[in-house]
């Protein structure tokens, strides 16, 4: 039996049901010429989504993605530091001494899996000071996401990887040029560490890296060519800056540029864990974005309250067909 038909003749009630009914209609907007939009919060590319995310990205089921700063990065850390990663399944008896231990062996953790900081973090460290200095001193600005896309189509890394590469879900973003949308880069390991060159005047423009506003408008741009030709779908792994960002660009669109004809998200899906009642914007019911300005009355939209590394690889082989 494939896991797509597994799902489907296991998955038939409440979250589980949910799950079949979000990946049908990411398969229906697809088969109406729609475009789906992804977003990443927590630790996704640590969790190593990419053995899913890649293939949909080289299928053509993901058309463009925001994600966090960490994601962005962890995904090259761990194309080029796998054999190097700790896990450490036992991480909810880890007593302060034994977390004490970790640090002391430069090893970075993230609930069960321990990121190196030699042959990861440092590794990537060096590769894309190279091109953020080369552009500071020719003038030149880019998203974190071009120095990424920069660093991995120029094969600097392949010497170095530890992962098929067809696992990387970043690399498979830049051989296809996919925009990308990274709200927050500086709070992230890179993001600091491009502060502190900048504080040492190894970097002389702050702005060599380009901002969160700048990805805005580069979003809106991107959004008002894209939504009148095509439906846009919103699927959303968790929430915080990730989902939020690019979500309210539908708004901003219609009430403070005032742009006319631009449709709203056609398709909105959440994994998520966060308690609705909160007031927090990772735990609201896709019914409230409908009072924002970002879906409409009859926008297909769905809510999965699960952890989203068991939920989102099972949704993209579904939409896969595997």
């Amino acid at each position: 039996m494939t896991i797509s038909a597994f799902v489907k003749h296991h998955f038939r009630h409440f979250n589980a049901a949910t799950l079949v009914d979000a990946a049908e209609a990411w398969n229906t907007l697809l088969k109406g010429g729609g475009k789906m939009f992804l977003t990443m919060a927590g630790a996704m590319s640590t969790a190593e989504l990419g053995l899913s995310l890649a293939e949909m990205i080289r299928q053509g089921k993901v058309h463009a993605i925001t994600c966090t700063g960490a994601n962005l990065e962890e995904d090259v850390f761990n194309l080029v530091a796998h054999d190097h990663y700790v896990r450490i399944p036992h991480y909810r008896a880890l007593s302060p001494a034994e977390e004490t231990a970790l640090h002391a062996r430069h090893l970075n953790r993230v609930t069960d899996t321990c990121i190196p900081e030699e042959e990861a973090i440092r590794r990537i460290e060096r590769a894309v000071l190279d091109e953020w200095m080369a552009a500071d001193r020719e003038g030149k600005r880019y998203f974190p996401h071009e120095f990424m896309y920069r660093i991995l189509l120029s094969g600097k890394l392949k010497e170095h990887y530890q992962i098929d590469p067809k696992d990387s879900w970043l690399l498979a973003a830049a051989e296809r040029n996919l925009p990308i949308f990274v709200p927050g880069w500086e709070d992230s390991t890179l993001g600091n560490i491009f502060a502190a060159h900048c504080i040492e005047k190894e970097i002389k423009n702050v702005h060599t890296v380009r901002t969160g506003i700048e990805y805005m408008a580069a979003l809106a741009e991107w959004y008002t060519a894209t939504a009148p030709k095509t439906p846009v779908g919103f699927f959303q792994i968790g929430g915080g800056i990730a989902g939020d960002f690019p979500i309210c660009v539908v708004p901003m669109l219609h009430q403070d540029l005032r742009r006319d004809g631009v449709p709203l998200w056609a398709y909105f899906c959440q994994i998520s864990d966060s308690t609705t009642s909160l007031g927090s914007y990772s735990g609201a019911v896709p019914n409230e974005k409908i009072t924002w300005g970002k879906l409409g009355e009859k926008t297909p939209r769905f809510i999965i309250e699960s952890d989203a590394t068991i939920v989102a690889p099972l949704v993209f082989a579904y939409v896969l067909g595997w």
